[in-house]
């Protein structure tokens, strides 16, 4: 059975009432994921993935994206303690070295689907027990620039994911459960690019004590927003150069008030 045929046990009738607007359209993810793109990079992206394709330079990966909160409440409504668990890549890493990123990575040849691939490197990286999560939708494949992997996001909810922490510090830096409020609160976001981006192109990011969320994660993390119904207005136009946003970080301290 080929990795391209999704297997895996998902469960969408485990999710909370809160993540069903996820749950039941997953495919809005991907579209509001691309809205604020422009169309050129979009078409830089797509020529890059097809070419990667062709010359058999891709890999298939896959991230889990665990939300942790009740298993009930209110359809839409996010809960004061919901969780979403990101981690930090090491800085030594050769790929997407110091980011913000979920747990996840390339799929193994004795992997049956994205579900296998992402709940594995969960495991790996975050000594997270698989056994108390649910997998609970698939969104679409994104293709990640310049690793070449062609990404497939797992979400997924626990009502109490247990313990996590770094299991080797010589691939992951940092293991936090992040309160949700967080990504939403509107002082906490901003928009980042990167020097070397054709056209400047800022995409949205999260400026958190421990971490800066940007790039893919951060576009995923800001679509998913959306798609649920619980991001707020916030300033896009606080357009910061991500050496600068960086260097905002106050590593020092954890989730404060300024977060909730």
């Amino acid at each position: 059975m080929s990795w391209d045929s999704r297997a895996g046990d998902l469960t969408p009738d485990a999710a909370p009432p809160w993540l069903i607007p996820l749950v039941e359209r997953p495919g809005a993810v991907t579209q509001a994921y691309r809205t604020g793109v422009p169309h050129d990079v979009l078409a830089a992206l797509a020529a890059a993935s097809t070419t990667a394709r062709a010359a058999g330079s891709s890999r298939d990966a896959a991230v889990l994206v665990l939300f942790s909160g009740p298993p009930d409440g209110t359809r839409g409504i996010l809960p004061e303690d919901a969780d979403l668990l990101v981690t930090v890549r090491a800085g030594t890493l050769r790929h997407h070295a110091g980011q913000a990123a979920f747990p996840g990575g390339a799929a193994d040849p004795d992997d049956d689907g994205p579900v296998t691939t992402a709940l594995r490197e969960a495991t790996e990286e975050t000594g997270l027990d698989t056994a108390r999560l649910h997998p609970l939708a698939i969104l679409d494949r994104m293709f990640i620039p310049p690793s070449g992997f062609h990404v497939v996001p797992v979400l997924a909810h626990s009502p109490d994911p247990g313990p996590v922490a770094v299991v080797d510090e010589s691939e992951t830096a940092l293991v936090a459960r992040v309160p949700v409020r967080a990504f939403v609160n509107p002082e906490n976001r901003i928009m980042v690019y990167r020097k070397n981006n054709t056209g400047r192109f800022a995409g949205p990011a999260f400026l958190l004590n421990q971490m800066l969320v940007w790039g893919f994660t951060g576009q995923v993390i800001s679509a998913m927003l959306d798609v649920a119904g619980w991001a707020q207005p916030w300033d896009t136009d606080n357009v910061r150069e991500l050496g600068e946003a960086m260097a905002l970080l106050d590593a020092a301290d954890s989730y404060g008030d300024a977060q909730r």
